[in-house]
């Protein structure tokens, strides 16, 4: 609370610009340790709008107008309040708090961290078991006479950014593993993420190697060679470099790079194309700006998108899946990839393809298990990527954003294979950024062992899953043949659109129950609501007092329209 300058202002104006809100509303704003509050005038609704200090992006102070002076929020999750506070004293003093309340030095000024964690104590507890990243290596198949989990990394030794437990081909050898890691960067060796029980393919990921001009290592390319004979039936592996080939020619000059094909004898090497960090920041930003523009015409549309080159990154990331899921599935033939460090173009590689492999990761339970393993167990930088703490803006970049709208671009293709629809993916994207949960905090496992989060925080998992009914797209059929096997997307570039839902607040502003997803789960609960009345009915034993009518007369009718 030492942050707070002014916790109350009164006779506020805001104006949600995001929503499309035309007129500004007066109202009381309300500073907390945690949310800034602003409850409106009018004694009819005297409505609350709640802004967690972690999800403000930006507070700009533009210059004071003869009405008052002004403040902008910029929200991570592309809201915009525009809020106009009569003394400028008071908009000093607001804005410096917000600027210092929403760049947390230290986790434990965060949300999640904030309350006491005894209270629901077994809750929370048992919130961290509701995710078995093991149960779901059994499902795949894993350990067996090809895979075997290893004790190499028990204790964070070898790697300090991977789990502790790890799946290696059987025939690598604790020297094997260890040499391995000594030439990689930031000793991330290749291990096993997704097992294709079918075909004996396996993907596996890993960082790039130390190799600059001419080095080798001959313990890594012995866990290559390893790697190729846990698939009895190839020759050789895929070894997708996801970078830019001139990006990964820079890093020999650092000694760092990609293998060599002269020293690997059995990989194909194969490069991708996903730029970096630093491009991805730049061109998220221009989509943002793309979302504000007020009245656009098609041209500045158009212009925009195309300027900012969104799309054609998301293409590259499911081309990236693409390629490996036809690799795994179609050929028999296991992958490696990497990147530079291999926690973000890498993750979402092998997210994307098990994505496209797998029915069961297009499923909500499925989706939770999938971003517990390729993101948090094998060290996404969540922390500094989503900055939850004040640091190196350079270390900003929406590399989960863009994982979570590949899944949304191939749920646009395959409208009946995902059992979530995108509120389930905007939830998800929301509790990224807002440190609500404990979940998401953090760059590696290591690092949320020593914080001690699974005793002072909850899980994000098991709140989602209690209000899976929100997050089930209607048309999802586990039986259909398209929901039951590999996905195959077209990903020419029309296929591509703007996530709207996402970027475009104006179009959430539309009253509830207006999409077709949701006329859908209207209608068929107002179909099983009869259904379950006609059964009824039909139990009643002839000559029973009941009332009966036709499920096809006009109270149905009248029942449908009060419901939609």
């Amino acid at each position: 609370m030492e942050h707070i300058r002014t916790p109350k202002v009164e006779n506020v104006r805001i104006l949600d610009r995001s929503s499309g809100q035309r007129k500004a509303t007066v109202g009381t704003l309300y500073l907390s340790a945690t949310h800034t509050i602003f409850v409106e005038n009018n004694p009819e609704t005297r409505k609350e709008t709640w802004v967690l200090h972690s999800m403000v992006n930006t507070v700009e102070r533009p210059p004071t107008s003869p009405a008052g002076s002004q403040l902008i929020l910029r929200c991570k999750d592309f809201r915009i309040f525009q809020l106009l506070i009569p003394q400028e004293r008071d908009c000093l003093d607001v804005h410096a708090s917000l600027v210092r309340l929403s760049r947390p030095e230290k986790y434990s000024e965060l949300y999640c961290l904030s309350f006491n964690p005894n209270v629901n104590k077994e809750e929370r507890e048992e919130s961290w078991n509701f995710m078995d990243l093991m149960a779901d290596y059994k499902r795949m198949g894993v350990p067996n006479n090809l895979w075997v989990t290893t004790a190499a990394n028990s204790e964070y030794r070898v790697c300090d950014t991977y789990p502790s437990e790890l799946f290696v081909p059987k025939s690598a050898t604790p020297a094997i593993i260890v040499g391995s890691s000594r030439f990689r960067s930031r000793g991330r060796f290749p291990a096993l993420s997704y097992f294709h029980q079918d075909t004996l393919a396996a993907v596996c990921r890993c960082s790039q190697p130390l190799s600059g001009f001419s080095g080798r290592c001959q313990e890594d390319e012995m866990m290559l060679q390893a790697v190729m004979k846990s698939n009895p039936g190839s020759d050789y592996i895929y070894v997708v470099d996801t970078r830019p080939k001139l990006n990964a020619m820079a890093n020999r000059a650092a000694g760092k790079g990609y293998e060599n094909e002269d020293h690997y004898t059995n990989i194909k090497l194969q490069f991708i194309g996903i730029e970096n960090i630093h491009v991805m920041r730049s061109s998220q930003q221009k989509i943002i700006d793309v979302g504000e523009m007020r009245a656009p015409s098609m041209t500045d549309f158009l212009w925009g998108l195309e300027n900012s080159g969104w799309l054609k990154h998301i293409k590259a990331i499911v081309d990236a899946g693409v390629f490996i899921s036809k690799a795994v599935a179609d050929e028999g033939i296991s992958v490696l990839v990497h990147c530079s460090d291999g926690w973000d173009r890498t993750a979402q590689a092998c997210s994307v393809a098990s994505i496209l492999l797998d029915p069961y990761y297009r499923t909500i339970k499925g989706l939770m298990l999938l971003i517990e393993r390729d993101w948090i167990s094998f060290g996404h930088k969540f922390s500094h990527r989503y900055a939850h703490l004040d640091g190196d803006p350079k270390e900003v970049s929406p590399v989960i954003d863009q994982f979570l709208e590949c899944v949304w671009q191939l749920s646009e293709q395959f409208p009946c294979a995902f059992e979530f629809n995108e509120r389930f993916l905007i939830a998800i994207h929301t509790h990224v950024y807002s440190c609500q949960c404990g979940t998401f905090l953090g760059n590696c496992q290591k690092e949320r062992r020593d914080m001690r989060l699974r005793e002072r925080s909850h899980s994000v998992w098991p709140q989602l899953w209690k209000d899976r009914a929100e997050f089930t797209n209607p048309l999802y059929k586990a039986e259909l043949s398209q929901t039951q096997g590999v996905l195959r997307p077209n990903t020419t570039p029309y296929c591509f659109k703007m996530w709207k839902g996402l970027y475009n607040h104006v179009e959430k502003s539309t009253p509830p129950r207006q999409s077709p997803a949701d006329f859908l789960s209207a209608m068929r609960e107002e179909s099983q609501q009869l259904e379950e009345e006609l059964t009824n009915h039909q139990e009643v034993a002839p000559g029973g007092t009941a009332h009966h009518h036709h499920p096809g007369s006009n109270q149905g009718i009248q029942d449908t329209k009060t419901l939609l």
